[in-house]
């Protein structure tokens, strides 16, 4: 018997029949399938347990929500502290946790004048989409081939046919899209002067990580001012001190028209998003602030765990340690790389931000990822390139951790050659 206190499971065997029939039939086939059995359970610091016990260190953190930590101790007590005093709020009212919020992200988002609340990413770039439109009163929106801007009405529209045409959200005509780090394209598509927004991840997470070429983006940038357009930054996986400065747009040195952050805002408590705008973006709050509603967007609790969130990546000793860690993870993929170079063919890097290369087979990072769960470590594949074996690493990871990671690496390895030559032979 599992006792999670208001619900309980006979085995568990008996929850995964009863996600299959009342949650997601699919999604819990599909893992099963791949050989993952994880079901969350405790989770603490950088780590899960199983329902059923079992340790796994924790490289996907959802996206980066978990940026600091499952249930961070200082987060936690924030959040604690806030339900004293704080609840939900009212949307229609000045608050002061949404104020306070605010303020603190626009003090490290230079160029940024407001900051408008949300849920979650898609939601906030709902609002970035939407605010573009209404500063340029044009109605096309560019996105990157293969990008990833979240599931809502807008904001799929921007994204991969694996997920617009499901629910007929594909639009061609008004979202065009166009290959990442090609520049000629990217001009011909915005040369029309009839685009309102370029929507650009910093780096496509979902795609895998590959790194913007030297100018890329600065390129971009300076297209979107030659032709009138509105820049985006998606900050959703790129932001909150993964690339080593506050926003990833920041490490490039590109300034965004408007930029969204989410996930790793939250801190893993509490559904926070915002989309951040400069003054022209934001030129419909002084017009009609009521024109974008939503109730639970910044919701006042969560509006306390992201001041706290902001607060704590400002600190000197962990910028620092943004900084050890990701030497450590150049060093040691360098090394693996020498070791297991007949399987592990590449590293994408920035930062926190790693995309490991799996190249002998189109889906080589899904076994991978088998392989390392059976080690103990819990990385996730990009969806959009399976080749790719998103690694995540807290920005408040210690040595003792990053060494016990790399080692469970090295052991992954005979097994996923195993895995990869299972599939080889199936193909």
């Amino acid at each position: 018997m599992y006792d999670f206190g208001p619900f309980k499971f006979e085995s568990k065997q008996d929850f995964f029949d009863k996600a299959i029939r009342f949650w997601n039939p699919d999604k819990t086939r599909f893992w099963q399938k791949a050989g993952i059995d994880l079901v969350i359970g405790r989770r603490e610091g950088y780590f899960l347990y199983d329902m059923s016990g079992r340790r796994l260190i924790d490289l996907h953190l959802n996206g980066g929500t978990y940026n600091l930590g499952h249930r961070n101790p200082e987060l936690v007590e924030t959040l604690k502290s806030a339900l004293d005093y704080f609840d939900i709020g009212n949307h229609w009212f000045p608050s002061v946790a949404r104020t306070a919020l605010a303020e603190s992200l626009v003090n490290v988002s230079p160029g940024m004048k407001y900051a408008i609340f949300a849920p979650g990413g898609a939601e906030a770039v709902d609002i970035a989409i939407k605010s573009a439109r209404y500063a340029t009163k044009r109605r096309k929106i560019v996105s990157i081939i293969k990008g990833y801007h979240g599931h809502s009405g807008l904001a799929v529209a921007t994204g991969d046919d694996r997920f617009t045409k499901i629910f007929l959200s594909d639009q061609p005509e008004t979202f065009i899209q166009v290959p990442f780090n090609d520049i000629d394209a990217m001009e011909k598509a915005l040369k029309g002067e009839d685009v309102a927004a370029l929507i650009i991840e910093t780096i496509p997470a979902t795609y895998g990580f590959p790194m913007p070429k030297d100018g890329y983006l600065n390129a971009c940038k300076a297209l979107c001012e030659k032709h009138g357009t509105m820049y985006i930054a998606d900050e959703v996986q790129t932001g909150l001190m993964r690339t080593g400065s506050m926003w990833g747009w920041q490490a490039y040195g590109v300034q965004p028209d408007i930029m969204v952050t989410a996930k790793g805002l939250s801190g893993g408590l509490y559904p926070i998003s915002a989309a951040l705008v400069n003054d022209k973006a934001g030129g419909w709050l002084n017009e009609d602030g009521a024109a974008h509603i939503s109730t639970t967007g910044g919701a006042e609790l969560g509006c306390v765990v992201g001041h706290k969130v902001i607060e704590m990546l400002q600190r000197p000793e962990l910028v620092a340690n943004v900084g050890t860690v990701t030497g450590f993870m150049a060093k040691a993929m360098r090394e693996m790389s020498v070791r297991h170079g007949d399987i592990f063919t590449g590293v994408r890097q920035k930062g926190v931000i790693l995309g490991l290369e799996f190249s002998n087979h189109p889906e080589g990072a899904v076994f991978v990822s088998r392989a390392l769960y059976e080690q103990g470590v819990w990385a996730i594949f990009s969806s959009l390139d399976k080749r790719v074996l998103q690694w995540k690493p807290g920005v408040l990871l210690d040595h003792e951790t990053c060494q016990d990671i790399m080692d469970r690496f090295d052991a992954a390895m005979p097994r996923a050659r195993e895995l990869l030559h299972q599939a080889g032979k199936a193909s």
